[in-house]
């Protein structure tokens, strides 16, 4: 179980993860938008431009997916079953919910 300390430091960290994620996904979005074909730029530029933006398109879909994890969870950190594994229902690490505050699983259950 946590205590209420590490509960407000995970609350915390859900607050700076998800305030950071949000700024990621203004610039992700802009730089995945599609290149335009008017662009008169040279074949191979158009490619290399063309495949920067799909990096980025993955970029958007995981941030987006991380984004969503982590709303999910920072909305069930005051239930009391917050923190522990949903596999084998130990204690989740206080350090590994600092790393990824939007963890269900311990180290063991996650491998």
């Amino acid at each position: 179980m946590l205590s209420d300390e590490q509960r407000e430091e995970v609350r915390a960290k859900f607050i700076a993860e998800i305030t950071a994620l949000k700024e990621e996904l203004v610039y992700l979005s802009e730089a995945a938008k599609p290149i335009s074909p008017d662009n008169a730029i040279g074949r191979l530029s158009r490619q290399e431009a063309m495949q920067d933006q799909q990096i980025q398109l993955a970029n958007l879909n995981a941030s987006k997916t991380r984004l969503s994890r982590l709303q999910r969870a920072q909305g069930c950190i005051d239930d009391e079953a917050f923190g522990l594994c949903v596999q084998c229902e130990e204690p989740i690490p206080f350090g590994r919910l600092m790393l990824m505050p939007e963890s269900t699983t311990c180290v063991n259950c996650a491998n």
